[in-house]
């Protein structure tokens, strides 16, 4: 079984987020790691190929830093990576990295299964994966808190508030997986040691057949017009208890609407 598992190197949580000065996410000028939303589908991946003969290929598409993306899920143990690099790029938005990915896909070929996280944890959009499948011609099935691959079909659960619900569908196919899935593996010394010799692959636009027009920010459906770094915490409202503390914080609600 081969599988791809599409991962993205996005800006650390705890790092001073900010943007350029064309509005776009600053991901040159902050610490970076893999996103740790797809941490998950790496290690769904690299189950199922444990169980069975296959390879798991690892494809991002970003700058020169996400290259570490790559390198983290090659530890975690991916036998290779991807890594769709172009200056032209920068800027593009979902539509137009579903359609980089689909043909950076295309060219690797042979491929069973397609994995993707939940949501990447900088745009939080959730539709790549969709749309990935449409480019592709491919069933999806999204939202996997369980995952099973067997007699030419993927079979997932997905679960909701209410319910559970059993999808399944015929491979080639996109899945997407939640955190529930599975607990990811910690790169192990001898997993760091041997991602240093495992192959990755840089390809461009062009590698791909994709015109640079088609992407970046001047091509991008959706673009931000402003931004303003959030404002420092206020100091809190200390109240002093004299008997009538719990009428206080009731006012304090209701004048809040929370009550």
């Amino acid at each position: 079984m081969n599988i791809v598992v599409c991962v993205k190197h996005v800006p650390d949580a705890q790092s001073e987020r900010t943007f350029n000065e064309d509005n776009t996410t600053d991901r040159e000028g902050v610490d970076g790691l893999l996103s740790e939303l797809d941490e998950y589908p790496v290690e769904a991946a690299l189950q199922l190929v444990d169980a069975a003969q296959g390879e798991v290929t690892v494809l991002t598409v970003g700058p020169d830093q996400a290259a570490d993306a790559i390198k983290k899920s090659l530890q975690m143990g991916a036998h290779r990576g991807v890594h769709v690099n172009d200056a032209a790029i920068h800027g593009s938005d979902a539509v137009a990295t579903s359609l980089i990915l689909a043909e950076a896909i295309k060219k690797i070929g042979d491929v069973d299964l397609v994995l993707t996280g939940l949501a990447s944890t900088d745009g939080t959009m959730s539709v790549v994966p969709a749309m990935l499948a449409e480019r592709l011609g491919l069933p999806q099935v999204t939202v996997a808190s369980e995952l099973t691959v067997e007699g030419g079909k993927a079979t997932i659960r997905r679960d909701g508030d209410v319910a559970s619900e059993t999808i399944e569908a015929s491979l080639p196919a996109v899945v997407s997986v939640t955190d529930q899935i599975n607990e990811p593996r910690y790169p192990s010394f001898k997993g760091i040691m041997a991602a240093k010799k495992k192959p990755v692959e840089t390809w461009s636009l062009a590698d791909l057949g994709v015109d640079a027009g088609s992407v970046g920010l001047d091509a991008a459906w959706t673009t931000v017009e402003s931004f303003e770094k959030r404002p420092p915490r206020q100091k809190g409202q200390i109240v002093t208890d004299e008997g009538d503390g719990g009428t206080k914080l009731a006012q304090f609600l209701s004048a809040q609407k929370f009550i």
